[in-house]
């Protein structure tokens, strides 16, 4: 069965991005922050992470499918250059195609229809693996939709005092978790994840 997950790197705070949708530089800083390369479908992006996160990332990059995100998110990066850095496929989810986009390729779908047809079409990409959702907005309409099946953070030592979090007007809080299911220790950052309890 596929599992959704839904993932960020965020500060000890519980921030994905401050208020302008920056402080990048801090929260990322930990793709750097060592001596192992791990080659990304982006030639000119290669992570140098310290031996646990990169074996996290591999891990993590061998279990995922396809992706879901959200339009704000494929226009801030461009649509990654015409591939994402994970090379699986992505679902993007929209009110239209972007101009000169198709609606569906071997990079990106345009799913115009709602988060619940995005993800049954990033599970039918993804076949025996996983989806992930990235952006805050998105994961938190799939677990809104009781979609979700676990959440993974890339917890980081730095506060940034204010701005975005990963689940920004849930809604539906609260909302238990299980876990940790997996905790990794890497060279500034923490890599947790954990499980959504179903209500019963």
């Amino acid at each position: 069965m596929t599992t959704v997950m839904a993932g960020a790197t965020m500060s000890l705070d519980g921030y994905i991005a401050d208020t302008t949708h920056g402080g990048f530089e801090h929260l990322f800083q930990w793709y750097g922050s060592g001596d192992v390369e791990t080659p990304t479908a982006n030639p000119e992006m290669t992570f140098r992470t310290s031996a646990a996160s990169a074996r996290h990332l591999r891990d993590l990059n061998a279990r995922t499918g396809a992706l879901v995100v959200g339009r704000r998110l494929f226009d801030m990066t461009g649509g990654w250059g015409g591939r994402h850095p994970m090379d699986v496929p992505v679902v993007v989810v929209t009110h239209h195609v972007p101009d000169g986009w198709p609606r569906e390729s071997d990079s990106f779908v345009f799913v115009t229809d709602g988060i619940e047809s995005a993800v049954d079409r990033a599970k039918a990409i993804a076949g025996d693996k996983h989806v992930g959702v990235n952006g805050g907005t998105i994961a938190a309409q799939v677990l809104r939709a009781g979609l979700l099946d676990e959440v993974h953070v890339d917890l980081v030592p730095v506060l940034l005092g204010d701005g975005i979090p990963l689940f920004a007007d849930l809604g539906i809080a609260p909302v238990s978790l299980e876990g940790p299911v997996r905790v990794v220790e890497g060279v500034g950052v923490t890599h947790l994840a954990y499980r959504v309890r179903r209500a019963v």
